[in-house]
């Protein structure tokens, strides 16, 4: 039996594994001659057919006839008598081809053609899966969810490649079971092992914009261009568009009538707050909009140092800020500038202490947690209750009693 299921193993792999008739002729091949690469020492006189329609193959190996006394190499060389046992015409210098039967090398050498063809494909196929995902760095791609586990999933994508979505790139309330169809782009491809290992996001900006990309035909067309995209996954995320075309409104477009464009990315981000503003060279215009809803009364703008002194009115000074301190936040990483607010201060407020004076009493990450909620004053802070204070800091109610003790003490003397 010549071809020993050799070639039904093939084409379990070929079907699966999408290989095409050349590549799988050559990987044959391969296998076939380092096989007799082993048994021979060398593989330059030997032809091999290969049949993949019937699932055959021949191996024929050319030597040269010799005197029966001259003979030195076996396997290059045939004497005369053996030659004229096949055909009385041969003559010495003539070359003799006769047919080596794969059968006749042993079943070791079977199992090694086996193992060695089954390497090679699978070396292949990884090769091929690393080459399409490394092409495909920064595109969606949809899966299904096979395996959750601790710290990752595991998904596999329409030709069941293996593709990993580690916990730190899925957002916080994400939550998938196996079966789950999955969205997330493609970050990072890497060898490993020899193995391909496909990294997926679902917290890169580079998601939101392919979602953009997919939603709103404007962007996708050209018309409209994303500058830059913040964000704080499954929080919120500022996008900064422009438009190429005075007659297109970028803002309209991406969010849709009646929010119809947007709401579709949203709900695919679990809830995530996206903010679209329209850019702008204009950086005092820029950073208006970007500290939005918040209406800005002034700005000053520190080029030297990419910092921008913003000030607007009590009411809001926490709306700037945002929860956490997370809209001024993003609004300095979506312009490139520090932005600093501050409460415009009315006549009866000079007398007022800035939160920076008090530096040799009270520690800076406190400092920092008022400032971030708009108090950057003494007077700010005794404006809000106990309570407030400790529902918009998370301080100990201590450490509040404290500071409301330093800061009265400071307006009494």
């Amino acid at each position: 039996m010549n071809n020993l299921n050799l070639f039904d193993t093939f084409s379990e792999f070929k079907e699966l594994k999408n290989i095409d008739r050349k590549t799988m002729m050559r990987i044959l091949e391969d296998a076939f001659r380092s096989i007799l690469i082993k048994q021979f020492e060398t593989d330059e006189n030997f032809d091999v057919i290969i049949n993949i329609d019937k699932g055959d193959f021949e191996i024929w190996r050319n030597r040269t006839i010799v005197e029966d006394s001259e003979i030195t190499n076996p396997n290059l060389e045939i004497t005369l008598s053996e030659a004229q046992k096949t055909d009385e015409d041969n003559e010495v210098g003539d070359e003799f081809t006769d047919e080596v039967k794969f059968s006749s090398f042993g079943r070791r050498a079977i199992l090694s053609l086996r193992q060695n063809l089954a390497s090679k494909i699978m070396d292949l196929e990884k090769g091929n899966v690393f080459t399409k995902y490394k092409d495909r760095i920064g595109d969606i791609i949809t899966g299904e969810v096979y395996q959750v586990w601790k710290k990752e999933i595991l998904i596999l994508d329409e030709e069941n490649n293996e593709l990993i979505l580690p916990k730190t790139e899925q957002i916080s309330t994400d939550y998938f079971r196996k079966g789950d169809s999955i969205r997330a782009v493609v970050s990072k491809v890497d060898m490993r092992n020899n193995s391909p290992v496909i990294t997926l996001s679902r917290t890169s900006p580079v998601f939101l914009e392919r979602l953009f990309e997919l939603d709103v035909p404007e962007i996708f067309d050209g018309l409209i261009t994303i500058k830059n995209i913040v964000r704080v996954p499954g929080e919120r995320a500022k996008v900064a568009v422009e438009s190429y075309d005075d007659r297109v409104d970028p803002v309209g477009a991406c969010v849709g009538m009646k929010g119809s464009r947007i709401h579709g990315i949203v709900r695919e981000l679990r809830n995530e707050n996206i903010d679209v503003i329209n850019f702008s060279n204009n950086i005092q215009l820029y950073i208006q909009r970007a500290l939005s809803p918040a209406k800005i009364s002034s700005i000053k703008i520190h080029e030297d140092t990419k910092q921008a002194d913003v000030f607007l009115e009590p009411d809001q000074v926490s709306m700037a800020i945002g929860k956490g301190g997370l809209n001024i936040k993003l609004a300095g990483e979506l312009t490139g500038y520090k932005i600093e607010a501050y409460r415009n201060v009315k006549d009866d407020e000079e007398d007022d202490v800035n939160l920076d004076e008090f530096a040799d009493e009270i520690d800076g990450w406190i400092i920092d947690a008022l400032k971030a909620i708009g108090c950057d004053t003494a007077k700010s802070v005794l404006q809000l209750s106990p309570a407030e204070l400790e529902k918009r800091t998370d301080l100990e109610v201590e450490t509040i009693e404290y500071l409301i003790k330093i800061f009265k003490e400071e307006f009494e003397e």
